[in-house]
């Protein structure tokens, strides 16, 4: 993994939601690399992964093991997350489900559930780690947002709008907590090809594609997410703040 080094990352406390597999497990990974105390919140065991990056690094990140949208659960976790590691100086909110849905099919209970899947806890953990950071006169938070909706998109209305809402809502964190030396940005990744978009979408036809609509003609894979996030949480962005950075290949050229 070649991400660059940011010597300030080091010692940092970095809570990543989704942290156990596809892009997460990357960030997972490029954090520890910097010498980061790594937490991370998924619903999947984590063990194999803490076991392969201790193997690695000699450092294990703390896994927890809990359900996004419960809110206690939440932040009982990122609780933890800062009971161990320090105060949370990097919140990465990674986390997030696409599933596929005909915008005829969709029930109340379904949006309700996507929403919460999907945008509800990116708000709830920025609130949870804000007051800690305004305590250390600073921090970063990075959302994931997606260039699925500046696409337009379709079959996956309530993603597509929960993605939306993230982007306003990054917008909405930097302006009010800028001057406590909080700065909120967001990654729009572009289709990146994790484990389970190759098994449930990706195929020879579709990643070419893609790939044709792309100014950089290979396809994304989850550490390339990795430089673009590291660089955002440290200093080297300290004058970037409420901005959107698509890293898709060049699809999008001119983020919404």
């Amino acid at each position: 993994m070649h991400s660059g080094s940011y010597q300030d990352l080091n010692g940092k406390s970095v809570l990543i939601t989704g942290g156990a597999s596809g892009i997460g497990a990357a960030l997972t990974e490029g954090f520890l690399a910097q010498g980061c105390k790594v937490a991370f919140i998924d619903l999947l065991d984590g063990a194999e992964l803490c076991d392969r990056l201790e193997a690695s690094y000699g450092s294990r990140p703390l896994a927890i093991q809990a359900d996004l949208t419960d809110m206690l659960a939440l932040r009982s976790a990122i609780s933890a997350a800062a009971t161990t590691n320090g105060p949370i100086s990097i919140l990465v909110n990674n986390a997030a489900l696409d599933d596929r849905h005909e915008t005829l099919d969709v029930t109340p209970d379904y949006w309700r559930a996507m929403l919460a899947t999907n945008f509800d806890h990116v708000f709830f953990a920025a609130q949870a780690v804000i007051p800690g950071m305004q305590a250390q006169g600073g921090g970063a938070i990075i959302n994931f947002t997606s260039i699925s909706y500046m696409m337009g998109m379709g079959g996956m209305p309530a993603y597509t709008s929960a993605k939306a809402a993230i982007t306003a809502l990054t917008r909405t964190l930097a302006r009010e907590f800028g001057a406590d030396g909080i700065r909120v940005n967001a990654i729009a990744p572009g289709w990146v090809m994790t484990e389970r978009q190759v098994r449930l979408w990706a195929n020879d036809q579709t990643k070419a594609d893609m790939i044709e609509r792309q100014c950089v003609k290979e396809n994304l894979a989850p550490a390339d997410m990795v430089g673009p996030v590291l660089f955002l949480a440290s200093d080297a962005s300290r004058m970037i703040a409420g901005q959107v950075i698509a890293v898709d290949g060049g699809v999008i050229t001119v983020p919404a």
